[in-house]
């Protein structure tokens, strides 16, 4: 494990929430209340500048183009290998607010609540549905979340930033528009849920009170 991911020195801080996080994945799988992690990431859109020749070579200009960022969000429900792949502008508290909601009302409407792991980035605040929506509508919504954020420095223990990891490995191509990149993301999507690849997690917090021992306070 590198050293950067995790406080150099005890921090009760740390091991609370990352305790909190490894007991919500010893959970049992329960269709009404559903683990899922969330987690975004931006993608460099870049156009090439392409000229064909008479002989009908494609020649591409080494220069390119920006042509704006796409933040994607990926949401994946580790033990039933789904996942929900949305592209928005920002990652902005409003932009968060709309993809979580989105989830409850399409993916997961049928569920009464979901436990929603994630990172603890500022744009991650529950208040803000309060600023998008009624006061009942965001009451309604949040009655309906459980969450639960991963400490500071331990983003790693979101599985969705694993998954976000296999999409770029899978989908290392250059796009130019949101709809490109969209249509590639959504053709990954298909296959992976198609094969219904789930997360393979084994650290448990018997693991982390050996391992990771000397983030624990001394008593």
């Amino acid at each position: 494990m590198k050293e950067w991911i995790i406080p150099p020195k005890q921090s009760a801080a740390f091991v609370h929430c990352m305790e909190e996080v490894l007991s919500v994945y010893e959970r049992p799988y329960n269709s009404t209340h559903p683990v899922i992690c969330l987690d975004e990431s931006p993608r460099q859109l870049i156009e090439f500048r392409e000229e064909r020749k008479n002989d009908g070579v494609l020649l591409t200009d080494c220069e390119y183009i920006r042509k704006g960022v796409a933040e994607i969000y990926m949401a994946f429900e580790p033990l039933t290998g789904k996942r929900y792949v949305s592209i928005e502008d920002d990652h902005t508290a409003k932009t968060w607010v709309k993809v979580v909601s989105s989830l409850l009302d399409k993916e997961y409407r049928n569920c009464e609540r979901i436990t929603l792991v994630e990172d603890n980035l500022t744009a991650h605040r529950p208040c803000t549905f309060y600023e998008v929506y009624e006061p009942t509508v965001a009451k309604d919504y949040l009655d309906r979340i459980e969450f639960v954020f991963t400490p500071k420095h331990g983003s790693w223990l979101d599985m969705a930033e694993i998954e976000l990891s296999v999409l770029d490995r899978d989908c290392k191509s250059s796009f130019e528009s949101r709809e490109k990149l969209a249509a590639h993301i959504s053709a990954w999507q298909k296959l992976r849920n198609g094969k219904e690849v789930k997360a393979n997690w084994h650290f448990t917090n018997k693991d982390a009170r050996v391992k990771l021992s000397k983030l624990y306070p001394t008593i």
